[in-house]
């Protein structure tokens, strides 16, 4: 089996599970990749040194891989996406942040869990994307897809932006707001859901335009079929704004127009088959903790 190993951080945590991890290859026949600056920071902060390939961008795999494993929590997973890309790699998050909805893997019972993974006992679920494009002389072309949301926020000022918004090249609105979030289903449990907007079944063929404190209370969130295509373009006091892909940020010049559809292809998230989206819903989200429901 050939797996790619990521991670942000190195520490107790992340270096516990790396071990349980490689103990496994005792059993099993194993080939394991590491991101080399996640290798990097091992050997930095930890002072360990893994005779394991490294990999460096999404150049260095391929459809051979069998598994991306991440360490940390949802942030890891997302920025994981880039290697991946259209590969169809599954990528499975073990999870050693706070909250996790897409890491889902149980420190707690990991030595099973990772047992679990290596027999293959695992689900895949497939996740859409978003794809981004704007017209510059100098675009930054190097991974234009989300796997959450894509948003456009303020710069450098305290005062409102304007977000001009057309779906399929018909007007739909002019939100005076600090931003907008344009969410696919698995982003509707992230930054959407914190400014309002409806949590969305992951497997929904739906997007949700959510407005970042409208300036107009009645502008609401919206659900459009995921083959809607959004055009969007900001204009303010200053002359840029930002536009962010899950956890990567660029700023544009006012006026630009931003086109957001579907991608052509989808990312493959992995999960053990007792765990499911609305059992993680409850998990998190402490639904059921009522005392009326006991």
């Amino acid at each position: 089996m050939k797996i790619a190993i990521y991670s942000q951080h190195a520490g107790k945590y992340t270096n516990s599970i790396l071990f349980d991890l490689f103990d496994l290859s005792n059993n099993y026949s194993l080939d394991f990749f590491i991101e080399k600056e996640f290798n990097n920071l091992l050997i930095k902060d930890s002072n360990l040194k893994f005779e394991y390939k490294t990999f460096s961008s999404h150049k260095d795999l391929d459809n051979s891989f069998d598994l991306m494993i991440t360490i940390g929590g949802d942030g890891t997973l997302l920025r994981s996406v880039s290697f991946v890309r259209d590969l169809e790699i599954p990528i499975i998050g073990i999870n050693t942040g706070k909250l996790g909805f897409l890491a889902t893997l149980n420190q707690e019972l990991l030595k099973t869990e990772l047992e679990k993974i290596i027999k293959r006992k695992f689900q895949v679920e497939e996740r859409t994307l978003l794809e981004v494009k704007f017209d510059l002389e100098k675009e930054n072309s190097d991974f234009r897809f989300a796997l959450n949301e894509v948003s456009v926020g303020r710069k450098n000022t305290t005062s409102m932006i304007k977000i001009k918004t057309n779906l399929n090249g018909e007007y739909l609105n002019s939100y005076w707001a600090d931003g907008l979030i344009v969410s696919t289903p698995t982003g509707s449990t992230g930054y959407s859901l914190s400014c309002g907007g409806p949590i969305m079944s992951p497997l929904s063929q739906t997007i949700v335009l959510t407005p970042i404190a409208p300036h107009n209370l009645n502008a609401r969130p919206i659900i459009i079929p995921d083959n809607t295509e959004i055009e969007l373009s900001v204009s303010g006091r200053e002359k840029f704004h930002l536009l962010s892909l899950d956890s990567r940020i660029i700023s544009l010049q006012n006026g630009t127009l931003i086109k957001i559809k579907k991608a052509s292809f989808k990312i493959r998230i992995a999960h053990l088959f007792q765990d499911n989206f609305y059992k993680t819903l409850r998990n998190k989200l402490l639904w059921g903790e009522d005392k009326r429901n006991l």
